[in-house]
């Protein structure tokens, strides 16, 4: 299960393949049951876990800016 996939919450990158993994899901209806796309969901997966570490952080700096 994924977050919100909206184009304005993610990056580029992470757009791109989540249109991609759409883009699979709807060419192998039945085949996305046998993993014909899990590649590309690996890929979603670590490019999200990529960008909440990336506001993790950010969101630690202000904080420490701020005090």
């Amino acid at each position: 299960m994924h977050p919100d996939l909206s184009t304005h919450l993610h990056t580029g990158e992470c757009n791109d393949i989540i249109y991609a993994l759409k883009v699979c899901h709807k060419e192998n209806p039945w085949k996305k049951f046998l993993g014909v796309c899990n590649d590309l969901d690996h890929a979603l997966n670590k490019c999200l876990k990529n960008e909440r570490e990336s506001r993790r952080k950010n969101n630690a700096t202000k904080i420490k800016n701020s005090e």
